[in-house]
């Protein structure tokens, strides 16, 4: 059922399960390289950890040593993943058909998927928090106890304020100067804008950037109550009821953002993939991680 995994997001706050819930049999990795990891070529044993895949757990040992140990190999790369979440105050934006889910808890949990990929791939990984103006880093690194940093920063994140400005973002890009995978989630309500010009420069510099856009069904179409007050939770002025005659405006003007929003991601060869948060994440997940050239179909 589509609304299983978000339903399950709504009811509960244990970020582990529901991510555990979402990957199983999920079968996707981020990239192909060397480093220690999953891989092909045997390296060598090391102490089970919380967050290890038992499927490397070497049981010949268990029964010789009694304790568990895991294969390590080497893959070939060293790209880092970063993973983006947009923390403005419009993530916070909820279903009006899934009561307890809004965009920031299914970004927070489709980001800690990709998160928990990472560090079953032996791979690098940080978290780059964007919300009330500024820039908050969990600088990159591996292993079990990273991936329980990162979940406790993604479960922490509240939707707030404003991103941060152009000359903000600009001086932060310095967290990507390695090869790296960037994984950003938002609902791409403003575009263009610094957050846009950064994952575009981010994809200059030759990095692999894969952008996350979350809506709403209420959003998509234009189903809001008209029985409601609206406010605008960036701007803070103004208050307005979406009454029929808006409709037609409303549905203008968002296929016309999000055809522009579309086409500069094509031009700068930057996956996107658009999905409402009503949607099951683990079909959103397998597109978002869809490695770029492959052909998938795009929802709006």
């Amino acid at each position: 059922m589509a609304l299983a995994g978000s339903a399950l997001i709504a009811h509960t706050t244990d970020l582990d399960l529901v991510i555990r819930h979402v990957l199983a049999g999920l079968g996707h990795g981020i990239h192909a390289g060397r480093e220690r990891g999953a891989g092909v070529e045997f390296s060598e044993y090391r102490a089970y950890a919380p967050g290890d895949e038992w499927r490397r757990v070497d049981w010949k040992l268990l029964a010789r040593a009694d304790r568990y140990f895991v294969r390590e190999a080497e893959r070939d790369s060293h790209v880092a993943v970063w993973l983006v979440l947009d923390a403005s105050a419009s993530m916070s934006e909820p279903s009006r058909s899934v009561e307890g889910v809004d965009k920031l808890g299914y970004a927070r949990t489709l980001l800690g998927c990709v998160a928990a990929i990472a560090q079953r791939q032996g791979d690098a990984f940080g978290l780059v928090v964007l919300g009330e103006g500024r820039v908050q880093f969990t600088p990159a690194s591996r292993g079990p106890r990273q991936l329980q940093r990162v979940m406790a920063q993604l479960q922490r994140a509240e939707a707030r304020g404003r991103l941060p400005d152009a000359d903000v973002l600009k001086a932060s890009l310095h967290f990507a100067l390695s090869p790296s995978a960037i994984f950003a989630a938002s609902d791409l309500l403003d575009w263009p804008s610094p957050l846009s010009q950064a994952l575009i420069r981010l994809r200059q510099m030759r990095h692999d950037v894969r952008v996350l856009c979350l809506q709403t069904e209420a959003e998509v179409e234009a189903s809001f109550s008209s029985a409601l007050a609206y406010r605008d939770p960036e701007q803070g002025a103004g208050v307005f009821r979406f009454g029929s005659d808006l409709k037609d405006g409303y549905r203008r003007k968002r296929e016309e953002h999000f055809a522009a929003v579309t086409a500069q991601c094509r031009r700068s060869d930057i996956p996107l993939a658009l999905a409402t948060i009503e949607q099951g994440p683990g079909e959103v997940l397998r597109r978002w991680l869809r490695r770029p050239g492959a052909r998938t179909g795009a929802r709006t």
